[in-house]
């Protein structure tokens, strides 16, 4: 039986490799099966799951709950196109715009569809509200940025991979230092035609890069103080994946009781997906209230899928998920006794030079340049102790289990990261 489930991996490997397109570059284990903080290959191996799809299984693989509406809604309907209203629709607007605090939403699928979204609405904004003048807009961005790859998100990356030989790249982005409100505002002072600021809370894809304490709140200041709309790209560390419900957490009475933000900071456009379904189905957000969405008329921007009834009715289970299991809550404990752990190890190590990271959202870096293959490695190491995780740019490993992680199971996962990375010393 193991030499057949091991044939069995090989050929799903085997089959990628010759009938896929290669964009990525998988660690080599193949999964079959997941329940909670727990995958399972095809030979039968459990592993921690300690990526969660990139957060996007906060709630934890295949939560019973979720998988029951996913059930129940796909043998009613599932597609309607916006052509006609269908009955789930509307109450998953009034849902989710009653648990993050905004008065309209516009659904889609993925995130990088969403991030386009916010970007055509802010720049329509600007045009109709502002007086900019047509064609002349301009968005701030950070430097290190990730919001997907579409063709105009990679116009503005710094990722030579992901942008190089796909242009003519999309015009109309200004990118400063990320963490830097002086440069923000130096950039709106120098420019009359700035519609928007988009960044990422926490900056996930570049290794975890935390901002300092009280930038997010000097950065929307800065916005309202020059009509610049502040766009927040919360893909990855919404939904509790920080500690709180929202990295930004501009709500503080929203559906989180357990929010430890702070109510001053809450962005003009709010973009949500992955943990939006607890990765059961794609579903993708754009939030913002009525002076803002209003510019948005029929025949200007949709998808046939966005919106759909099957989407609409996961999402609010996952929703109600998170809120009812008090996921923010144990994200930051957990969150707290991880990095408390991992600068143990950071002592102990000269592999591990810092630990960084927020709530259930973490990092190490690697006493190695970014061009070497030791996280990579360790990955692999990991992977046979029976923990899944991978490298971000070379020399950094991102750590984010499912929110449902108990104490003594990440415990156990610092165990096999400890004695991983002390056996890789020696």
């Amino acid at each position: 039986m193991l030499v057949k489930n091991q044939k069995q991996a090989a050929k799903a490997i085997e089959l990628e490799e010759k009938h896929g397109a290669h964009n990525y570059h998988p660690l080599p284990v193949v999964l079959s099966k997941g329940e909670g903080v727990y995958v399972w290959d095809v030979e039968g191996k459990r592993y921690y799951d300690f990526l969660s799809a990139y957060s996007a299984v906060n709630q934890g693989h295949c939560h019973p709950r979720i998988i029951g509406s996913l059930k129940d809604q796909a043998e009613k309907l599932t597609l309607t196109s916006r052509a006609f209203y269908n009955d789930q629709l509307g109450e998953y607007e009034k849902y989710v715009t009653d648990f993050f605090g905004f008065d309209k939403v516009l659904p889609m699928n993925t995130g990088a569809e969403a991030v386009e979204t916010a970007i055509k609405l802010c720049r329509k904004y600007a045009y109709e509200k502002k007086n900019i003048p047509e064609e002349k807009a301009q968005i701030i961005v950070c430097e290190n940025n990730f919001h997907g790859r579409t063709t105009t998100i990679i116009s503005f990356s710094n990722d030579k991979t992901a942008k190089k030989n796909f242009g003519p790249y999309t015009p109309g982005f200004i990118k400063i230092p990320y963490n830097d409100a002086d440069a923000l505002e130096k950039a709106i002072k120098e420019n009359d035609h700035i519609a928007g600021f988009l960044v990422e809370p926490i900056q996930g894809e570049a290794g975890v890069f935390v901002p300092s304490e009280g930038y997010l709140k000097k950065a929307l200041d800065i916005c309202k103080e020059n009509d610049v709309l502040f766009i927040a790209d919360e893909v990855q560390t919404g939904i509790a994946r920080t500690g709180r419900l929202l990295a930004t957490c501009g709500n503080c009475d929203c559906a989180d009781k357990n929010c430890a933000g702070t109510p001053e900071v809450k962005p003009d456009i709010l973009i949500l997906g992955k943990a939006l379904s607890g990765g059961v189905y794609p579903v993708s957000a754009v939030f913002a209230n009525d002076d803002i969405m209003e510019v948005i008329k029929p025949g200007q921007h949709g998808s046939t899928f966005g919106g759909n009834p099957l989407a609409s009715a996961v999402a609010m289970e996952a929703l109600r998920v998170v809120k009812d299991e008090n996921l923010a809550e144990n994200a930051q404990k957990m969150g707290d006794l991880f990095r408390k752990e991992m600068n143990k190890l950071v002592e102990e190590s000269a592999l591990v030079t810092m630990v960084r990271g927020k709530g259930l959202l973490n990092a190490i870096v690697i006493n190695e340049a970014e061009d070497s293959d030791m996280a990579w490695n360790i990955c692999l190491k990991l992977r046979d102790n029976g923990l899944l995780a991978k490298p971000t740019h070379g020399n950094i490993i991102r750590f984010a289990p499912p929110l449902v992680i108990t104490e003594d199971q990440l415990m156990d996962c610092v165990k096999i990261i400890k004695d991983t990375i002390i056996s890789m010393e020696s």
